[in-house]
């Protein structure tokens, strides 16, 4: 790769225009580099059986050197967002409870799935199988981390656990 120089004023606002142009979109395409530490992956949510009320899983990875937080969460559907945590077996049903934050180890994966932790929705508005819902994760370092995610219908072979 060869640097040209410009040369006189209007090459020079030109390429320095340029250089701003290339930079603006990289920074927002994502591949800048960043302070965006929390990655997401296989965000979903099961359709609501009972209307206004399901969950949703996702894997989350936190890139950074150090441990950060998941301290709340909301939706483009309007609701509550509660965080979920197991708290053991009993009578063979996974009891879970409601916490006020999720610890993300430095360079580690949080995987929500239905046998571990998870994001509570409730009062929440219509959720289609096969449309898309938008989850604003909130994190004690990384601050607001956007998330798509996929209403599922395991009913109608839509997307699940098992198939993501």
């Amino acid at each position: 790769m060869h640097l040209v120089l410009a040369h006189g004023p209007r090459r020079l606002a030109t390429a320095a225009i340029a250089a701003l142009a290339l930079a603006a979109t990289l920074g927002l395409s994502g591949c800048a580099t960043a302070r965006t530490t929390i990655a997401t992956t296989s965000a979903y949510i099961p359709q609501p059986t009972k209307p206004g009320t399901t969950v949703a899983y996702m894997d989350i990875r936190n890139n950074s050197k150090s441990k950060d937080q998941l301290v709340s969460a909301t939706t483009s559907v309007g609701g509550q967002v509660s965080l979920l945590a197991p708290d053991g077996i009993r009578s063979g049903t996974r009891i879970m409870k409601v916490v006020p934050n999720l610890t993300i180890p430095a360079e580690s994966m949080l995987r929500m799935n239905p046998n571990s932790y998870r994001l509570q929705i409730t009062g929440a508005g219509h959720m289609q199988g096969g449309k898309d819902v938008f989850i604003t994760l909130h994190f004690a370092h990384a601050g607001k981390v956007p998330v798509v995610a996929l209403v599922t219908d395991p009913e109608s072979g839509g997307g699940s656990f098992f198939l993501n």
